[in-house]
């Protein structure tokens, strides 16, 4: 099931995509040939009547395509443009800024489904960190859990609500930060910890240990950073207005971390363990499936923007480096040399196989 989620996933935001740089090549008069899901071979395709695009389905389903006339320089000489009735309608044939819509329509598109599905979240309630004083029906949720901590070894999951708290003379303090962590930092007393997640339900015994904050090496802790979330929903205008401003934070976010890591990698420092392939995604959207119809759109929403950042890269085969193509002509008021382009597209596009090959590996080697 979790396979046939993501690719159901996978199929709306790579035909969101391409469908943002199918509509602006029409729109600008360009003629598409194709419009494919997944990449070749060929395992269907339908042309409908009276239309000149091929819509096809592919063997390799993890990306798309969109093939606009004369878009790799097909038409090389002036002769051969000349002859053809059709040249005014390619990619070539059209001026820079034209190029540049196409080129940037698949990205914007992601960011528009992203908007979407985070104003939906918004208007159906999203789950939303209040303070003490706001909190109306405010769950203490687990935020993050410190490494070689009891609450680490206890295994409590991200996530989790808290639903009580004792020890053994029956104690228990109110279900907020504030009480939590001044009763878990009492005493090096066993406690007992109640939390649910999904239909799961469960209680651990942990004890609060010393030396595990680096500022506070006195004071026992087990390991539980918590906050209160409250589930909050918004008129459509404001959800709306919220959507924008979540979706133009995280591809913030989004986009500084994958700097972040490509930056790592270029002096060899980086950490496969940052990132995921389609095996680690098919994973991630079956927890989220999971936890509800919400956390899977909150998922989907965030590979959406992260598809953003990862095409805009300055790199062949991607749009980013496409552009960077367009600029460059240009700047020079004439074209590139056609098989400069069509070398370093089909470069950059195995070097693209292989990367997700190596971070296929990388997940496959995680899961044993």
């Amino acid at each position: 099931m979790s396979i046939l989620i993501f690719f159901a996933v996978l199929l709306v935001l790579v035909i969101a995509h391409e469908w943002g740089h199918f509509i602006v090549a029409k729109k600008t008069g360009m003629r598409v040939d194709e419009f494919g899901f997944g990449f070749p071979p060929k395992l269907w395709g339908k042309k409908f009547k009276g239309s000149e695009t091929e819509y096809s389905f592919n063997a390799l389903p993890l990306g798309g395509f969109v093939k606009i006339y004369g878009e790799d320089s097909l038409l090389k000489s002036d002769g051969e443009r000349a002859a053809d009735p059709d040249f005014k309608h390619s990619f070539i044939a059209k001026p820079r800024w034209a190029q540049a819509l196409v080129l940037v329509a698949g990205v914007t598109m992601n960011v528009i489904v992203a908007w979407l599905l985070f104003s939906v979240i918004f208007m159906v309630g999203a789950n939303t960190v209040v303070s003490e004083e706001e909190a109306v029906n405010a769950r203490l949720t687990v935020m993050s859990v410190a490494p070689d901590s009891a609450a680490k070894q206890a295994e409590i999951p991200l996530g989790a609500e808290i639903v009580a708290v004792t020890r053994a003379d029956g104690s228990a303090p109110e279900l907020v930060p504030s009480a939590f962590r001044e009763f878990t930092g009492a005493s090096t007393e066993a406690i007992s910890v109640t939390y649910r997640l999904g239909d799961l339900g469960k209680t651990v015994s942990v004890i609060p240990q010393t030396g595990v904050l680096a500022d506070e090496l006195e004071r026992p802790v087990v390991g539980l950073s918590v906050a209160l979330i409250e589930t909050i929903s918004y008129p459509a205008h404001q959800a709306l207005w919220h959507g924008l401003t979540t979706t133009g934070t995280q591809l913030v976010a989004v986009g500084e971390g994958l700097i972040g890591f490509f930056s790592r990698a270029a002096i060899g420092q980086a950490n496969l363990d940052e990132v995921s392939g389609p095996i680690g995604l098919v994973s991630m959207v079956g927890s989220a499936a999971q936890n509800g119809f919400v956390a899977l759109m909150q998922l989907t929403a965030f590979i959406s923007l992260n598809l953003v950042v990862i095409n805009l890269l300055p790199f062949p085969a991607l749009d980013g480096g496409r552009l960077l193509f367009v600029a460059i002509e240009a700047v020079r008021r004439k074209a590139l040399p056609t098989k400069l382009v069509l070398y370093a597209n089909a470069a950059g596009f195995i070097f693209l196989l292989g990367l997700m090959a190596v971070v296929t590996i990388s997940d496959i080697v995680k899961m044993l």
